[in-house]
């Protein structure tokens, strides 16, 4: 139930409202202007309805006092004015001064509750739109940013360096190294936070629909257009426009791009109306562009254009001591989510996850995690729980086990590898216990310590 105030001095009229609105909302009331402010900084209602001619001089001043003060000291709550006085000049100072909306009286009880609902509606969207914001600027803020490398804290200044600045940022990497991420914390730590992000992966639109998902098309402009449609620029004006992948559109849509970022302005797909946009644009891509515009296959003004401020983002295995905190962050992220208890690597499990190439990057890290804690009952993630290419049993690491390549292999490397995957194993097994773990294996304790010092477990 909304809290509503009723500030309003005839007292018949009060009580009238309040027992109109009783079943369905929290009533308070006051009947005075003095009343009313000290009622609105107690109890800080969802809502007030406000005569504007209030005592103690019951002029339209003491309700027009009320309203500025109730807003800059209450902005969250929403102001709806009674007056019985028909001077619009009146109503207009009411709304320049604060108030949402009005009704005059004598009024309709179905139609005052009708304003209600839809005003406190309107502020329910207002304050979830607000939460949802601060979500987003806490969860793209820079102390949520995960790793410790020199590279990536090269990377975190490099975003707080353009945050602030309106200039065209290109983000480079691998694919699944959280260019994505990267372009969130530009946008939600920039001016234009409040407005839209828009994301477009270029690679994902065939060739025939990126041009309209961008820049829209009108009703008719081709076959099965039955309606007008709002491109991704539109959709970003004020905020910001991130394209993934912007290697692969075509020279026809570069040309199309290039004359919006220099004219700021655009037609839809069929239009010939002129449509301004602002937008900060943030591109990315894992192609080299250089060699593209070598061959001619990416348009060498655009190039310039878009590469104002490149950040470049390394891969996963070239900033291994982010690994472990990576893991812990998605371990913690994930057991909160479904309600597990939190669970823990084994050491031997942990080693195997840094030696690992991670192609996939980031997102393959956040894939494995997941994965480990839903097929895992334990509370330690042991090595037995890793797929074997993790583990380092795949044929590529371990040719032993699948027979020579072709190629052939490096004996000495190959059985050290395997010889330290067995120690690994057992040692995981035995949660450590190096006599047991030397049992498992069929070796007296001095070649195990040995072992363990060659391998450094």
């Amino acid at each position: 139930m909304a809290k509503i105030a009723i500030i309003e001095d005839d007292r018949l009229l009060r009580q009238q409202l309040a027992l109109s609105l009783s079943k369905q909302h929290e009533i308070v009331e006051a009947g005075d202007r003095i009343e009313g402010e000290l009622l609105l900084r107690q109890e800080k209602p969802a809502l007030a309805l406000v005569d504007l001619n209030l005592p103690p001089s019951g002029k339209c001043e003491e309700g027009i006092s009320l309203i500025e003060t109730a807003r800059a000291e209450h902005p969250e709550t929403v102001i709806i004015v009674m007056s019985g006085n028909t001077d619009p000049h009146e109503t207009l100072k009411a709304v320049q001064a604060g108030a949402s909306d009005y009704f005059k009286k004598p009024f309709d009880l179905g139609e005052l509750k009708l304003i209600i609902h839809r005003a406190l509606e309107m502020q329910e969207m207002r304050t979830d739109n607000l939460r949802l914001r601060d979500e987003l600027q806490r969860k793209y803020s820079f102390d949520n940013m995960i790793g410790n490398s020199p590279a990536m804290i090269r990377v975190f200044e490099s975003i707080r360096r353009v945050a602030e600045t309106t200039a065209a940022v290109v983000i480079r990497g691998e694919s699944g190294t959280g260019k994505e991420l990267i372009a969130r914390s530009i946008h939600y730590n920039s001016k234009r936070n409040e407005q839209p992000f828009v994301s477009v992966n270029c690679a994902a639109l065939p060739e025939t629909l990126i041009e309209t998902e961008l820049f829209g098309h009108e009703r008719g402009a081709f076959t099965g257009a039955v309606a007008g449609h709002t491109g991704r620029f539109e959709l970003a004006h004020e905020g910001t426009l991130f394209l993934d992948e912007i290697g692969s559109i075509s020279l026809m849509v570069q040309a199309k791009l290039l004359r919006i970022l220099q004219e700021k302005q655009f037609e839809r797909v069929g239009g010939t109306k002129q449509i301004s946009t602002d937008v900060r644009l943030i591109t990315a891509t894992n192609e080299n562009l250089e060699e593209k515009v070598s061959r001619g296959e990416f348009r060498e003004d655009l190039y310039y254009r878009i590469h104002v401020f490149p950040i470049n983002v390394p891969p996963l295995r070239e900033r291994k001591e982010d690994i472990p905190l990576l893991l812990y962050h998605f371990l913690r992220l994930f057991c909160r989510e479904n309600g597990i208890p939190v669970k823990k690597f084994h050491p031997a499990a942990m080693e195997s996850l840094i030696d690992y190439s991670w192609k996939g990057n980031v997102r393959e890290l956040e894939n494995l995690v997941q994965t480990l804690i839903l097929m895992s009952d334990e509370e330690m993630i042991g090595l037995q729980h890793l797929p074997p290419s993790v583990r380092g049993y795949d044929s590529a690491s371990l040719p032993l086990l699948s027979g020579i390549p072709e190629s052939g292999i490096r004996m000495d490397e190959a059985v050290e590898q395997f010889e330290r995957e067995l120690l690994r194993t057992a040692l995981d097994k035995t949660k450590g216990v190096k006599v047991r773990a030397a049992e498992m294996l069929g070796i007296d304790k001095n070649r195990m310590k040995y072992l363990c010092r060659k391998h450094k477990f």
